[in-house]
């Protein structure tokens, strides 16, 4: 899957395609506006990515001291409010 294939997905289906990793699926449901479904897949991610992606939706909820903690956790900077997008880019990017 391109990213660009992964993006016009998310436009133009109402669930995440079959065959997704977990952390692709929660970023997809994340793009979604899905946010407790992606939050309960990226919980169960036992790795850096997974943590990365628990930042970033608490980054998403408004919730920036936990949203540190996860990054911390993920090895990664902390992002502010205007990140998010490209932060959520930046983890697609790496996820596919």
């Amino acid at each position: 899957m391109t990213q660009e294939s992964f993006l016009e997905s998310i436009s133009n289906e109402s669930d995440p395609p079959s065959g997704l990793s977990p952390e692709l699926e929660a970023l997809w449901l994340t793009k979604a506006g899905r946010w407790d479904e992606a939050h309960d897949i990226a919980q169960e991610i036992p790795s850096k990515t997974g943590s990365w992606i628990h930042g970033l939706l608490h980054a998403i909820e408004g919730d920036f001291g936990n949203s540190g903690y996860w990054f911390q956790r993920a090895g990664r900077p902390a992002i502010k409010k205007s990140e998010i997008d490209a932060e959520w880019e930046e983890i697609v990017r790496a996820s596919l």
